[in-house]
């Protein structure tokens, strides 16, 4: 299939202020991420929303407990938004939660045989999709971005770990 350009905002000439070129990054990040998320989100079976496979799919990789507070940082949702995902999360019977024998006052997250199976269902849904808008894109394009995404990832990650000035 042949290579499909891609519209791409580039700022050009006086545009190229580095105000513009950040305005026109995120601006393209925003618009990627709102349409990747409404694909993915189709793709989910029955009441399965992102978030719920965001916390399934980090606890199916990291293959460890995980505690509220720690999953809250890794996704940069308060407390309360995560105590929410997991509270479906359990009574969909996705994930375990235990109390800390040692400190009663936290809990530990585990994802269960049924949330592994249900990540494994929704991967399968939305895999096919996205791996056409790779093929489409171009395998050696997408290579090509990933180091700037990542880095721009982290960056993103520290500026957010920093106090506001």
């Amino acid at each position: 299939m042949p290579d499909k350009a891609l519209p791409v905002t580039e700022p050009t000439g006086s545009e190229a202020a580095p105000d513009s070129l950040a305005a026109s990054l995120f601006a393209e990040v925003f618009i990627a991420d709102q349409l990747a998320r409404d694909l993915i989100g189709k793709s989910l079976p029955k009441g399965m929303q992102i978030s719920h496979f965001s916390v399934l799919n980090l606890l199916a990789h990291m293959n460890a407990e995980r505690t509220p507070a720690e999953l809250a940082e890794a996704f940069h949702v308060t407390r309360g938004a995560m105590t929410n995902t997991l509270s479906r999360l359990e009574w969909a019977g996705h994930v375990h939660i235990r109390p800390d024998w040692d400190d009663a006052r936290r809990k530990f997250v585990a994802i269960s045989p049924a949330g592994r199976a249900a990540r494994d269902m929704a991967l399968a849904a939305f895999m096919p999709r996205i791996a056409d808008v790779v093929r489409d894109v171009g395998p050696d394009r997408v290579r090509a971005a990933l180091p700037v995404l990542r880095v721009l990832r982290r960056q993103l990650d520290e500026t957010l770990r920093q106090p506001l000035r």
